[in-house]
């Protein structure tokens, strides 16, 4: 046990040091201020960007020092890089395909991508995690020959099962916009450097909303993909195996220009000639119809959405009535359902990633209250449940705590069925209702404090819904926190403890200038749809004058 224990932190000063010293030991002109050849390179976006350096009036060389000089100043300021591979990445932008589809631009990827020579401990700090990879993901590979390079990797929550992104091992990123707010997870390191300005690409994977939440809470873009779309093999996870309710690599920008411009790159390169789980769909014009049909999802009946985010909800459903489109209230098959069933199939997940904590290893606060459910003899469940229901009268939460154990293979089978047939009954209501889309918050609330997950780690509703639909939904953000405009009304009441725990969290005051964001839902493989859908609402918003601001990139 005490040599565990001094292992661990021996770890753990080891590459917090080899980051600072990766940092330091950078040319002076790394640690220099801007120039301004690096804003103006910095305010391109990347289709503008790609073009000048095709045609060489740009060079790659410094995109990466102008990205690299902005990425260490929003690592300093909310710590959310891992590994630094700047040094290499030199003589990746040097040597790149200046022809390519990204030609010479760098590209920041979650912890967990695979590049040769890093290691993607995922926070961890088992020597099993601090291998480095031999070879790159497929994903890289094909970055690469689009003529792009990785130059950073981002901060993840330990065992990736957080909307929050710490570990012992890199410590704890902060929101670029408060840093005693989350800037999301697991994917939150790259959203807070994308928030930042401290890169235009970026890379997560999204399993319960670990894209989406972090571009709410962050204010930036994203679409997470449907199973088999995007690029997954070669990557590292806690979760071998793990197909219950699949994670899907997707892209995060921080425009809705370069979300276009990245998702057609990386299809225009035939991702299934890289990974063999992809489908082989090109990329698909999409004309709208000039009246949509959408539903709005106001309330999933587990968390009602905080003022903040229903203000956020209601600007874009009332742009689109402005338009002219169909927006009707929905009331599909029942969200919570979504929820039970996939907690379930989470529960095996969430005991193999937390295998590899060792006993001495700090947890996300919602993981390891998790945990502590699984590990309660059945007996003590079976009475928690009782409890709540009749208790309590908390139908709600006790179905949530009966169903908390790890299943065995017959059980997963049967939940593997009733996933299936919770899909069937949505693909119905929708094909019934003709809608295009589906509009909803991405979480109930803005960014959480930190350690937050404690209390709010079971509101993921919002998001989980659609990864075990597996639909395809982006997020955009509409408008910030107001004080004054979206304090909590005296007369609420939590209906069961889910929204009791969550709403522990809401603090419009405290929270004051946050991002909060929309969710725009298509089906299955309707990424190109679903951007055509955020195109839209974007145009719409900005003629009821309601035009996201975001931070600056030149402070």
């Amino acid at each position: 046990m005490v040599f565990s224990y001094w292992a661990h932190w021996r770890a753990c000063r080891t590459k917090q040091t080899e980051r600072k010293d990766r940092i330091n030991s950078l040319p002076e002109q790394y640690q220099a201020a801007l120039t301004p050849r690096d804003s103006d390179i910095l305010d391109k976006d990347v289709a503008s960007l790609v073009a000048d350096i095709q045609q060489r009036l740009v060079d790659p060389e410094h995109v990466l020092l102008a990205y690299s000089k902005k990425a260490l100043q929003a690592h300093k300021e909310t710590n959310c890089l891992t590994e630094v591979m700047i040094s290499e990445a030199q003589g990746w932008a040097r040597d790149c395909d200046k022809s390519g589809p990204l030609a010479g631009v760098p590209v920041s990827l979650k912890d967990t991508v695979g590049v040769a020579g890093f290691a993607s401990c995922i926070g961890f700090s088992s020597p099993l995690w601090m291998t480095p990879f031999q070879t790159d993901a497929a994903i890289v590979k094909l970055l690469r020959d689009a003529g792009a390079y990785p130059f950073v990797k981002t901060n993840v929550p330990t065992t990736l099962l957080s909307f929050e992104s710490s570990s012992d091992v890199w410590g704890r990123t902060t929101n670029p916009y408060s840093k005693k707010h989350s800037p999301g997870g697991s994917t939150g390191g790259e959203a807070a450097l994308l928030a930042f300005g401290g890169s235009r690409l970026g890379l997560g994977t999204d399993v319960a909303g670990s894209v989406r939440v972090p571009a709410h809470y962050s204010g930036i873009y994203t679409i997470k993909a449907s199973m088999h779309r995007f690029l997954k093999a070669g990557n590292n996870t806690p979760m071998v195996g793990q197909e219950g309710v699949p994670p899907v690599y997707s892209p995060m920008t921080r425009t809705l220009e370069d979300l276009e411009t990245f998702w057609r790159a990386v299809i225009s390169m035939k991702p299934w000639e890289y990974d063999p789980s992809c489908v082989p769909i090109p990329w698909r014009a999409v004309e709208l119809p000039k009246k949509l049909k959408v539903g709005v999802l106001w309330d999933d009946g587990v968390v009602a959405p905080s003022p903040a985010c229903k203000r956020a909800l209601e600007a874009a459903v009332n742009a689109l009535y402005a338009d002219g489109h169909d927006v009707i209230k929905i009331n599909p098959p029942s969200p919570f359902e979504a929820l039970k069933i996939g907690s379930q199939l989470m529960t095996n997940a969430l005991l193999t990633a937390t295998s590899f904590i060792r006993w001495c290893e700090s947890n996300d606060p919602g993981v390891a209250a998790g945990l502590l459910g699984l590990r309660l003899p059945r007996i003590i469940t079976k009475l928690r449940a009782w409890f709540y229901r009749y208790v309590m009268r908390d139908a709600l939460y006790a179905d949530l705590v009966e169903g908390w154990h790890a299943q065995d293979g017959q059980q997963f089978y049967a939940l593997i069925g009733q996933r299936e047939a919770y899909r069937t009954r949505w693909f119905d209501f929708w094909q019934a209702h003709g809608l295009d889309f589906v509009l909803a918050v991405p979480s109930a609330l803005p960014a959480m404090r930190h350690a937050g997950s404690a209390r709010q780690w079971k509101a993921c509703g919002y998001t989980f819904l659609f990864n075990v639909l597996d639909y395809s939904a982006g997020v955009m953000p509409v408008t910030r926190v107001d004080r004054a405009l979206d304090v909590l009304s005296p007369a609420f009441r939590p209906r069961n403890k889910v929204e009791a725990d969550a709403y522990k969290g809401y603090d419009a005051d405290d929270m004051h200038g946050l991002p909060v964001g929309v969710q725009i839902v298509g089906r299955r493989l309707e990424e190109e749809k679903v951007l055509e859908g955020m195109k839209l609402l974007t145009r719409l918003l900005k003629a009821q004058g309601i035009a996201y601001e975001h931070l600056s990139m030149h402070s």
